[in-house]
């Protein structure tokens, strides 16, 4: 027990790529005082991360930005998930990404990631091939989520992202029903230390939002509403919805409601954009997840 404590202290070393490169030159290149054996040796051990996922190929491509970690030990972890794909082309792939996952790694949670999903997915057939990130979804929340397989299209869509993607869609189901069957809600966004994100003062560092939503159905104890975002902030949604009195069913972080269904009551149904780069209108659609139907019976 004492050896494997002692293991833990151990950290990695960590590099940023300021260059395209390809994996071996750059390691040769950036970890003074090893051997060519030796870095082969971390490679085949699965030693090296790329934003962090294993990655073994010499050849692999880097870009500007990625992040390099050699680790002091062999990673042996390998995830069987069944990705629920909604669309594949040679630019693009398209998730429809369960709640309870998170889009990428934060600091708690660097395995289990769509991201690292999709990367292993990819790489099944091709060892160099890699995914961008486009967007993200909060961990609970369930929907689409794009990723792309080529630098240039993200460079594209980041540039002007809200011009390229005219629609994002979300069904969110809540506690009650709201007043008005439909609204707009406006407000100013700001994050506190702890990360909760609130409305607030117009200030230099605040974040104007904007929710539209429209009533769909209910019954005695829940309604369901279709969501459409004008603005694209962190928590956007889910603080709209407290800021109404109504916060999403299942939203610790926002004080809505635990219910049968254990998760939180948000799903993203619909995105449409155009690709910068072939200039086609791309839509994608996610029916009604199965327990937010259970729940409005």
């Amino acid at each position: 027990m004492k050896q494997n404590r002692g293991r833990l202290k151990q950290k990695n070393e960590e590099y940023q790529v300021k260059e395209t490169s390809e994996l071996f030159d750059y390691l040769i290149e950036n970890l003074k005082g090893r051997s060519r054996n030796n870095i082969k040796s971390l490679l085949k051990r699965k030693q090296i991360l790329v934003n962090d996922i294993v990655v073994s190929q010499y050849n692999f491509k880097l870009v500007k930005g990625d992040v390099i970690k050699v680790t002091p030990f062999r990673n042996t972890i390998t995830h069987k998930l069944k990705l629920p794909i909604i669309y594949e082309d040679d630019m693009l792939i398209v998730i429809n990404k369960p709640a309870g996952l998170l889009s990428i790694a934060s600091d708690k949670e660097k395995e289990s990631t769509a991201y690292r999903y999709v990367n292993e997915y990819l790489r099944q057939d091709n060892p160099n091939a890699r995914a961008f990130v486009l967007h993200r979804l909060d961990k609970e929340t369930s929907g689409i989520l794009m990723f792309s397989k080529t630098p240039n299209l993200v460079n594209a869509l980041h540039k002007n992202w809200n011009h390229f993607v005219t629609k994002r869609a979300y069904f969110a189901v809540i506690k009650g029903k709201t007043p008005q069957n439909s609204g707009v809600i406006k407000s100013f966004l700001h994050q506190s230390k702890t990360q909760q994100v609130y409305s607030g003062a117009k200030t230099k560092d605040a974040k104007y939002s904007e929710t539209h939503y429209e009533f769909l159905r209910g019954n005695n104890e829940f309604s369901l509403y279709d969501v459409k975002l004008q603005t694209g902030r962190k928590n956007q949604i889910r603080v709209h919805f407290r800021d109404l009195g109504f916060p999403i069913i299942g939203d610790e972080k926002y004080n809505g409601e635990k219910t049968k269904i254990k998760r939180l009551g948000l799903h993203a149904y619909e995105l449409v954009f155009k690709n910068p780069i072939t200039k086609k209108i791309m839509a994608f659609k996610t029916p009604l997840p199965r327990e937010f139907s259970q729940l409005l019976k």
